[in-house]
């Protein structure tokens, strides 16, 4: 929890929001998933309700405003490597450029190193994802590589760069 949000597991109640933002196609222009039908949102909000943090396919958590709990998006964690995790994140369009994702992303760092151990958290961004590079920055996640050409975003092969903070870096 944070001063406006709550992160919980996704429950069979988040469906209807889940799937109306996963099919905004300006919203996942820099995700790698693409739209879903509401049978393959059902599968796989059942899914994360139960993923471990450290499993193949990682874990995606839903936001919500803590005021109403009105699901606003989520952000993904996948620890790999013994001790580092990837961490990524989506928001509704809607809740963009009001903090709620530098804040949401900021629980979860914190989380990791402080519940889970954590040595080294990354995450890769599209170079093309200005907001996205910008929330990285602002957290104090350094940028360690570009990487040309490396991931297919909307049919698009795209270069990503990789940010990174270490435990000992992190000053919360």
């Amino acid at each position: 929890m944070t001063p406006r949000l709550r992160l919980w597991r996704f429950m069979s109640a988040d469906l209807p929001y889940f799937a109306q933002y996963r099919n905004d196609a300006q919203l996942a222009q820099y995700q790698t998933w693409g739209a879903m039908d509401e049978a393959t949102a059902r599968i796989f909000i059942d899914d994360m309700s139960t993923a471990p943090i450290d499993g193949a396919m990682g874990l995606q958590i839903a936001v919500a405003l803590r005021e109403n709990n009105m699901l606003i998006g989520d952000c993904y964690v996948r620890v790999s490597y013994g001790e580092q995790a990837e961490i990524g994140y989506t928001l509704v369009r809607s809740y963009h450029g009001q903090g709620y994702a530098t804040e949401a992303v900021r629980a979860v760092i914190s989380y990791g190193f402080g519940n889970l151990g954590l040595h080294r958290i990354y995450a890769n961004v599209a170079c093309a994802n200005l907001r996205s590079v910008a929330l990285l920055e602002r957290l104090g996640l350094r940028r360690e590589a570009h990487f040309k050409r490396s991931f297919c975003y909307g049919g698009v092969w795209q270069d990503e760069y990789q940010y990174a903070v270490l435990r000992d870096e992190w000053g919360e």
